[in-house]
């Protein structure tokens, strides 16, 4: 029953009260942080302009500069410059007190552009590959424990392996995952087999001493294959790409379907994929130690 209030309009009830007030403090919560997601966003925006600021011409900027050129405050400017060297991203030169970009970025550039070179560099090959075997090619990278595919050419024929760029695949059971792998710090190996084997076929090699066995196949002959391993009725092999320094930052692969593509037509495929992989590296910079070309003359 609803109690009158002096003024002949109903009073709220006892119990109703909290439930108002809670639902205006609810209200209000999502305003706050509404409020504080844009702020951050805003934040984020203003970082990003900041470091859009240099260019060639002016690699270093004064305080003064940076908030005329951006239409902030002094104070602002000074904060969201903080937070950035902080990552990094910007530094201070310690004679003039002005700003410019800092070591990660170049880092991180060079990350990208290695990357970007190994694609360019790669996609004639690819194409060499595919038109010699008939077959799918890929260029895979590894990346956050598993295969990335940044390049593809697909085989020609009705049957055929179809993956997309951008796809991922399990390092442990696929030739281009165990090319990579292969020449990987001892201890991201041991991580990977601690953190489990999944089987994706009744061929999977699950058991560690197995894989490392595997691994080590990897790098004596210098290509990787996946005979049935992530899939029935796929087959395929894989080279690494070095860079100029001798690390391996890439593969080379051809896949088929295994009625088509035996075991034995597989390791016929050796010869062009490493080659192919080789080509690669060297126009990345890498040069083979003298004793490698001397055995291969051998």
């Amino acid at each position: 029953m609803e109690r009158k209030s002096g003024s002949g309009h109903p009073a709220l009830s006892a119990h109703s009260a909290p439930g108002a007030a809670h639902v205006a403090g609810a209200a209000s919560a999502a305003r706050s942080d509404k409020a504080r997601s844009k702020t951050r966003l805003s934040s984020v925006a203003n970082a990003l302009r900041l470091l859009r600021a240099f260019s060639d011409e002016e690699y270093e900027i004064g305080i003064s500069a940076l908030a005329q050129r951006l239409g902030l405050a002094k104070s602002t400017v000074h904060r969201l410059a903080t937070t950035v060297i902080q990552a990094g991203l910007l530094e201070q030169n310690p004679e003039t007190g002005k700003y410019r970009l800092g070591l990660a970025l170049f880092e991180l550039g060079s990350l990208v552009r290695r990357k970007m070179d190994v694609s360019t560099e790669a996609k004639p090959l690819l194409k060499v590959l595919r038109e010699r075997t008939g077959e799918t090619v890929h260029l895979a990278i590894l990346d956050q424990g598993s295969v990335l595919y940044i390049n593809k050419i697909e085989s020609g024929q009705a049957i055929r392996m179809s993956t997309s760029v951008g796809a991922r695949a399990p390092v442990h059971c696929t030739a281009d995952g165990k090319a990579l792998l292969a020449f990987q710090p001892e201890a991201f190996i041991d991580e990977l087999i601690r953190q489990g084997l999944p089987a994706l076929s009744p061929k999977t090699i699950t058991e560690g001493k197995a894989l490392l066995r595997d691994l080590a196949t990897v790098r004596s002959r210098g290509y990787a294959i996946d005979d049935e391993e992530s899939e029935l009725g796929l087959r395929s092999i894989a080279a690494p790409i070095r860079s100029h320094s001798g690390a391996v930052i890439a593969s080379l692969s051809i896949a088929g379907p295994a009625h088509r593509v035996s075991r034995k037509t597989l390791l016929s495929y050796a010869r062009d994929v490493v080659g192919a992989a080789e080509t690669v590296s060297q126009r990345m910079g890498f040069r083979p130690p003298r004793f490698q070309l001397m055995q291969k003359r051998a």
